[in-house]
């Protein structure tokens, strides 16, 4: 795997200069492990019987906090002797007393709450500045409804505390998840561990990111769980022990957007090794979502192709199950045939930054005429031009930037130091991309 040595590219202020392509690019690539199964794990093997192995996992900001706050609740998290890619887990018993520091990450601060609520005393949660801004209520308000005190002198939000009292009775709570599947995560992963189990269910608008609930309920049962899903919109999740795991984390799908898309866009083609053949990963998604925009999609056993065609088609898309991919596609969308629409993304506006903003922002700074919707953006491509492309915190904003810039010259990215939440190689991978294809600057 490239190095995460910094990019001769690198400005002095952190921007990058991001590469334009001289010519069609040809790679093959291998991409760290997901996040989103990465903390999952995390979270089950924090709550498990006995120690644990997570082979591979991904080391980025998002999952190192979540390594953080899991060892201010006890437990023990080291790297194994005999292989320094994976993680060792020894779950302890929950204490409280501590702080712990969410950053921007939404997986951290929606998942651990519920864990911290098994704690013995109170628990502190703080974070980044913009991490006040994120939805958090509905979870909260789930914790009180179950019996947990939680303070947070009624904001709803970071700051909080929560208030352990070494168990949690259970039952029944009902909640509003239609700004984040990570709602019913959360409260699903620490389930098996409150006394009468849980039942979850949502009454509100539709459910964002449903992909995002299954693979928290596939992951509980990996680990011994027993959910009943089959209603929709409501789970139940049995009081159980969890089981140790030992598994290895699949390659991060959503962030193979921007490597897949670089073939569409510069006509060449790009395989990233692993893709599994089964996955609960939004980012599976993408093989629809390019070939309806003209790439050559090929899964075979070993990984997954994406080739270019020499034409890029506009979209009418919903991208209500995956729309982490949103800013990818967005950018994508600007150096189509025709013109595209993006759906079913309203709640992207809580995510990292207000992302429908963002994007309109941006991509209309490099030229593309884009309006924001109710739920999405509808984007006409017109000539695009070099500006400064500005990330807001948002480490998808960055890998967006990047593919722009691969088709216009002149683009700098805003603070890429920021997509090291998800993807701390991206760079090295980038320029590795095209340094595969001979186009090394």
């Amino acid at each position: 795997m490239p190095s995460a040595d910094p990019s001769p590219h690198l400005l002095p202020d952190g921007s990058w200069a991001a590469p334009t392509a001289t010519g069609p690019v040809q790679a093959v690539l291998t991409l760290p492990g997901s996040k989103s199964l990465t903390n999952r794990y995390l979270i089950l093997a924090a709550l498990a019987q006995d120690p644990s192995r997570l082979r591979a996992p991904l080391r980025s900001r998002d999952t190192l906090l979540m390594a953080a706050a899991l060892r201010v609740l006890g437990c023990e998290i080291i790297e194994a002797p005999d292989d320094p890619r994976d993680w060792l887990l020894t779950p302890g018993a929950l204490r409280g007393g501590g702080t712990i520091d969410v950053g921007l990450a939404g997986n951290v601060m929606r998942f651990v709450p519920p864990v911290a609520a098994l704690a013995d005393g109170p628990v502190a949660f703080t974070g980044d500045e913009h991490a006040a801004q994120r939805p958090m209520a509905p979870v909260l308000g789930a914790l009180r409804a179950l019996g947990v005190d939680i303070e947070d002198q009624g904001r709803g939000g970071l700051p909080f505390t929560v208030v352990g009292r070494g168990s949690v009775r259970g039952g029944e709570v009902t909640l509003d998840a239609s700004a984040s599947s990570q709602f019913v995560s959360g409260l699903l992963l620490s389930a098996p561990r409150f006394e009468a189990g849980l039942t979850i269910r949502h009454e509100g608008a539709a459910l964002p990111s449903l992909p995002h609930i299954e693979m928290t309920v596939e992951t509980l049962r990996d680990a011994g769980a027993l959910v009943d899903d089959s209603a929709a919109h409501v789970w139940r999740v049995e009081p159980s022990e969890i089981n140790a795991l030992d598994v290895a984390v699949e390659p991060d799908l959503s962030n193979a957007a921007q490597f897949l898309a670089a073939a569409l866009v510069t006509g060449g083609r790009v395989r990233i090794t692993g893709w599994p053949q089964f996955t609960t990963q939004g980012g599976d998604a993408l093989r629809d979502i390019l070939d309806s925009m003209g790439a050559d999609i090929h899964l075979d056993r070993d990984g997954l192709t994406a080739s270019g065609t020499g034409a890029i088609h506009g979209i009418d898309l919903d991208l209500h199950d995956s729309s982490e991919l949103t800013p990818v596609v967005a950018a994508l969308c600007t150096l189509a045939d025709g013109p595209s629409i993006i759906r079913g993304v309203a709640h992207i506006r809580g995510h990292e930054t207000d992302r429908l903003a963002a994007l309109a922002r941006e991509l209309g700074r490099v030229g593309a005429d884009v309006e924001e919707t109710a739920d999405g953006l509808r984007i006409r491509p017109r000539p695009l031009h070099g500006a400064r492309f500005h990330t807001y915190a948002d480490h998808r904003m960055v890998m967006a930037g990047a593919l722009l810039a691969l088709k216009v010259r002149g683009i700098e990215v805003e603070n890429v130091a920021t997509v090291a939440k998800t993807l701390p190689t991206f760079v090295a991978l980038w320029d590795d991309m095209l340094g595969q294809s001979g186009q090394r600057r």
